[in-house]
Order: structure tokens, then C-alpha cells, then sequence
């Protein structure tokens, strides 16, 4: 039996054929399971050693909200000279890797309008439920989200679709907009005029006509803004995919890029490794707060802080939430934490940044699109379709996913020379910022989910 272990602390190894973990020494009951070098539960009984190790014999210890105190311990990434794209530049200086035409409704009602212009025309439009019967923060969450995307620079134009008589009509979106190119962006109230397919294909034609003359530019990749997602994970996922992923980050950021962190429940057990790399002690209390406030959110709810991992993250050998959280986090690499934003704000320091958000693939997407992020990396080890409103590179953490949906990944992390995936990483990432299309583009699969936590009328 092949058999990996990631650290020189831990007590357990994975199995290279299942990804399951295995005893490498004796445990005994109530000692800690190693593994990244961190506890990721306990040993409910002895283990011997070579025993396999899972939710048969190990729990977490997650539980209360903790206070932490300010440690830090990150060395800064040594500059490297950037790589160039070819993007579009636009007005405000932002690039664009993509020149769609996007409809983006203000409101769940127009989903159905807004599909038919999409098929009548060729641009892309996002559906979602929301933007009536919401109030206070829970709308302006719903708006935040939808005022990312019309700023989006990957959208070359933008028509955005009202009903007329929602919570969050136009006159309310425009209001939380605020600024906007009149050229770039149109607006449609559907209520308000006769034929609404044919004043909105006429508006989208504006918008072609616009898009028409933008071309692309060489451009440093030090403007680029990756996200960084990970859904359907398996025991292989923090030691293949995620790490690939976390030394390219560190790439991009040494290059004076960004990149973004978000599924804060999957840093709880992993937390203190992001907290002792943030870069002053503003950043770390914003982290902690992270942190804090989505526990909190949990016990508002009655649910326990440790309810992860998924069914699949267990059949694929991940046992606790710990360890997925720091198999998570391996995504961000060894970069210092240089800011911490809400929902609906925008990027506006370069290096990695965590972004509150759920888990949940769709709303962690979409909240990455939304705060500016061009492309986002996705790994897994289940495989998933799911794609978002920009670009998501589907990373395997393992071949046999791979193989079998290769119509889903446009990149396999397995094996063990993470520094050479890392690279085969950045120069796909050239290629897709420079137009090539990444599997859910060419498949059509684009979606997006706004987080709710609010009244409903």
C-alpha cells in the first residue's frame, strides 16, 4: 500500500490509491490526529498503527467562538517580475478578460424575459430569485451582489433588467450603483414598455455596437484577480489540487496580483493559519471578526460549528472539518493576508484577501465575481458542472475525475511535483486570460446565488 505523509508532525499518512488516511504510529484515545501538521479531531479509541483513520474512530473538537491573540509569523513573497496578458482595458483602468454582454436582473420575476433575450441575442444572462419581498440587510446584500456584477470589467456591456414595481427597482439599483458609463450600461423596466423583447434586443444591439471597437491590450498580470474555490473535496485535495493552487497564488501575488480566499466555515480548525499571516493588526481583528461573526451565525440558527464535511468529502476520505479547512486553506499558499471584505465590496488591495461568504459553491462564485475577481481557480475531487458568471478552471485533484469528466476539468493537479503543476497552472491561467475557453464556458454552465439571511415578505 503507497502511502503520503504531508508533514513531519503528523501521525497519520493517505492512502494513494483511496485518499483515506492511515495510522502511522500507535494513537491513543483522546490524543490528537495530526495531519498538515495541525490536530484535525481526536482518537475516540485506540489506534493502532496502520489502522485506517475516519469517522469510525476520530470526532472533531470544534465548537465554541474563541478570542485569539495577534502572533504573527508570515515572511513577505520575494517580487518576481510579471508574465503579461492580452485584456481589455477599461475606462476606470480595470482589464477585462472576457468582452461579453451580460443581462442581469434586478429582480426574480423578469428571470424568464431575461432567458428569451439571452437566446434572441447571444448575451449571457444570470437568473436569480430575489429582489422582491427582501428588506433591510438582506437586500442590500441581493443589491451589492448585483451592482459587482454590472460593474463587472469582463462585461463589455450590461443590460439591466426590471420589472417595475419590486423592492428593488431600477430606481433603487441605480441608486446603490451609482456612477455608471450610459454607453456600457442599459436599463429596461419591462413594465413600463409595450413590447419588452423587442426594446431589450434593441438596447443589446447598442451594446454589441459599443463592444464592438473594444480590443485587446498587453497588460501586466499584476491586474489580474484570481478567486480561489474549492467544492466536492477529497482526501487528495489538500495534498494535489489545493497545494498546486496555493503556490499559484503565491506566484500571482509576488507578481503584484491578487487573489481571494473565501468559505469561511472552511477555515474554522484552520483559522490560525490565516490570522498569523495578516499583515497588521487591523487585518487580523477584520479576520477574527470573519471568523466570529459566521460562527455566531451558526449558533443563531442552532446548528453545530463543526456541521461539515459533506457526505462526499467523507466517501472521499476527509473525516472532519478541521481537516478540510486546512486541506482549504492550503489554497491560499503561504501569502500574508492584506484585507478582509464584506459582501458586495470591492478588491481594492493587491495580495490575498479573504472575502466572507459561505461555503456553498454557487453563492461563493458569485460572491467572487462580484468583488472583482476575473477568473476563479475551482478544485475538487468530486468533480461538478457548476460555473459562474466569469471563467472557472475546473482543477482535479485526482486523475481518475479527471478521466471520467473530462468535459468538466480543464486541468488534472494529481502528483506529487506540485512546483511543475504550479507551473502547467500559471501558463493555463495565460491561455484563459487571454481568451481560450475553460470547460463550463464552452459547456454554457454559468450560474450565480445570491447568500440569504433575511425576512421574506
Amino acid at each position: 500500500m503507497d502511502c503520503i505523509t504531508i508533514n513531519e508532525k503528523d501521525n497519520v499518512c493517505v492512502n494513494l490509491e483511496t485518499g483515506h488516511k492511515i495510522a502511522i504510529c500507535d494513537i491513543e484515545k483522546g490524543a490528537d490526529i495530526i495531519k498538515y501538521g495541525y490536530p484535525i479531531g481526536f482518537a475516540t479509541e485506540n489506534i493502532k498503527k496502520g489502522d485506517s483513520v475516519h469517522s469510525h474512530n476520530m470526532k472533531t473538537k470544534l465548537g465554541d467562538i474563541l478570542s485569539y491573540e495577534y502572533k504573527p509569523t508570515f515572511e513577505e513573497l520575494a517580487p518576481k517580475k510579471p508574465f503579461t496578458i492580452k485584456a481589455f482595458v477599461r475606462e476606470n483602468g480595470d482589464i477585462g478578460i472576457r468582452n461579453d454582454i451580460w443581462i442581469i436582473p434586478t429582480v426574480g420575476c423578469v428571470n424568464s424575459i431575461a432567458k428569451q433575450l439571452a437566446e434572441k441575442t447571444g448575451a449571457i444572462y444570470f437568473s436569480h430569485p430575489y429582489g422582491c419581498s427582501q428588506l433591510g440587510d438582506d437586500m442590500k446584500v441581493t443589491q451589492l451582489v448585483l451592482r459587482g456584477l454590472i460593474n463587472h470589467p469582463n462585461a463589455g456591456g450590461v443590460l439591466v433588467l426590471g420589472l417595475g414595481c419590486e423592492n428593488n427597482n431600477l430606481g433603487e439599483m441605480k441608486a446603490v450603483l451609482g456612477l455608471w458609463n450610459e454607453n456600457r450600461v442599459k436599463f429596461l423596466s419591462v413594465q413600463d414598455c409595450e413590447d419588452e423583447l423587442e426594446q431589450g434586443i434593441a438596447l443589446i444591439n447598442e451594446l454589441k455596437e459599443y463592444t464592438s471597437k473594444d480590443k485587446r491590450e498587453e497588460v501586466s498580470v499584476s491586474k489580474l484577480k484570481i478567486g480561489l474555490k474549492c467544492g466536492g473535496s477529497d482526501g487528495f485535495s489538500g495534498i494535489t489540487a489545493n497545494a498546486v493552487v496555493g503556490k499559484v497564488t503565491d506566484e500571482i501575488c509576488a507578481m503584484g496580483g491578487t487573489a481571494v480566499l473565501t468559505e469561511v466555515p472552511e477555515m474554522f480548525g484552520a483559522e490560525t493559519v490565516l490570522f498569523d499571516r495578516c499583515i497588521n493588526k487591523e487585518v487580523f481583528d477584520k479576520s477574527v471578526n470573519l471568523i466570529n461573526n459566521f460562527k455566531q451565525y451558526f449558533k443563531d440558527h442552532g446548528e453545530p460549528v463543526s456541521e461539515n464535511p459533506s457526505p462526499g468529502n467523507k466517501e472521499g476520505g476527509i473525516t472532519t472539518l478541521e481537516e478540510k479547512s486546512l486541506g482549504c486553506v492550503q489554497k491560499g499558499g503561504t501569502a500574508p493576508v492584506v484585507d478582509v471584505l464584506n459582501y458586495g465590496e470591492t478588491l481594492t488591495k493587491s495580495g490575498l484577501n479573504l472575502l466572507n461568504g459561505p461555503g456553498n459553491d454557487i453563492v461563493s462564485i458569485t460572491n467572487l465575481s462580484a468583488v472583482g475577481c476575473h477568473l476563479v481557480l475551482f478544485t475538487t475531487g468530486r468533480g461538478t458542472p457548476l460555473g459562474g458568471p466569469v471563467p472557472t478552471v475546473k482543477i482535479a485533484s485526482n486523475d481518475t475525475i479527471a478521466t471520467k469528466k473530462n468535459h468538466w476539468i480543464d486541468y488534472s493537479a494529481y502528483g506529487f511535483d506540485n512546483q511543475a503543476k504550479a507551473d502547467e497552472l500559471l501558463d493555463l491561467i495565460k491561455r484563459v486570460a487571454n481568451g481560450e475557453l475553460t470547460k463550463n464556458e464552452v459547456q454554457g454552465n454559468r450560474e450565480i446565488a445570491i447568500f440569504k439571511d433575511g425576512v421574506t415578505l
